[in-house]
């Protein structure tokens, strides 16, 4: 296991599920990893054979004698409940209450879900379809695992790259159920220049005003290869793209979020080599 720096921060990594969901837990553990985000199924296909007791068991055990304390799924990349098309839509329902239903019997805490794209019928239909299907999704499952709906780049007809448009789903859905994810890389790329000082407490400020901190409950820390505004996705390492070091130092002091999960999306290298380097520099911009 590495060793951790003393940071009492809920910190770590996307974690590959290659091999059994239950190797999350060694692969988390050789990082040092307290938060991990993982996939509970293949994100790249429609189906996905169902979890078995033996798999089930296995997760639940190697998380207890693990470091980690939290984790996230994130959900497919298919599923887009504002799709216009019905068909689309149904399936992307039918695949968002599987997940979460994979959630619920692993006992995984929160699912995390991009907003989907209008497909050209404008943001405010785009975004009330999504709620119509929330709504749907909402009256076939229970509580116990939290939506977090995840700002985007902006990319395309993709909704979620405003905070004005998470502010106004998450106004129209159960407080109870549903809280935000937040990209620092998308967010960058949507125009927030969480690079400066300045920046960084303007999208504070607006994320406080409209949404709540509260609903504030993970953070992707992800740096940018594409400059500010562009609306492209394009994650690098932490520190080594324009949003740059500043940037993460003023996130990971900011006493507002101290015990917010934070997890990295980068490829982790071999042998975890930029896992370790990322979370490292994470660790250190913590402490001062």
């Amino acid at each position: 296991m590495a060793e951790v720096v003393d940071c009492p921060q809920l910190l770590g990594t996307h974690v590959s599920i290659a091999g059994g969901m239950e190797n999350v837990f060694p692969r988390a553990n050789a990082i040092g990893a307290t938060a991990i985000q993982v996939f509970t199924r293949n994100a790249s296909r429609w189906k996905a054979p169902p979890l078995d007791n033996k798999t089930i068991t296995a997760f639940q055990m190697c998380r207890e004698s693990s470091g980690v304390r939290y984790v996230a799924a994130h959900s497919s990349y298919l599923i887009n409940l504002a799709s216009p098309d019905p068909a689309h839509r149904h399936r992307s329902i039918i695949t968002c209450l599987d997940e979460l239903e994979r959630c619920r019997l692993l006992g995984i805490e929160s699912l995390v879900i991009h907003p989907g794209a209008h497909k050209g019928e404008g943001i405010d239909a785009g975004l009330t379809t999504l709620c119509r299907s929330f709504e749907q999704i909402s009256r076939r499952v229970g509580d116990e695992v939290i939506i977090l709906l995840e700002n985007t780049a902006g990319q395309g007809t993709s909704l979620g790259a405003r905070i004005e448009d998470l502010a106004w789903a998450l106004e129209r859905l159960d407080a109870g159920r549903f809280g935000i994810c937040l990209d620092t890389c998308h967010a960058f790329v949507a125009g927030y220049e969480i690079s400066t000082s300045h920046g960084y407490e303007q999208l504070m400020e607006q994320i406080d005003r409209l949404i709540g901190f509260e609903r504030l409950q993970l953070f992707h820390l992800n740096d940018s290869k594409k400059p500010l505004g562009s609306r492209v996705d394009r994650h690098e390492h932490v520190g080594q793209g324009l949003i740059g070091v500043g940037g993460f130092r003023r996130l990971m002091q900011d006493e507002r979020f101290a015990h917010c999960p934070k997890v990295t999306e980068t490829p982790p290298g071999e042998n975890h080599c930029n896992d370790l380097e990322n979370l490292a520099l994470l660790r250190q911009l913590a402490q001062g």
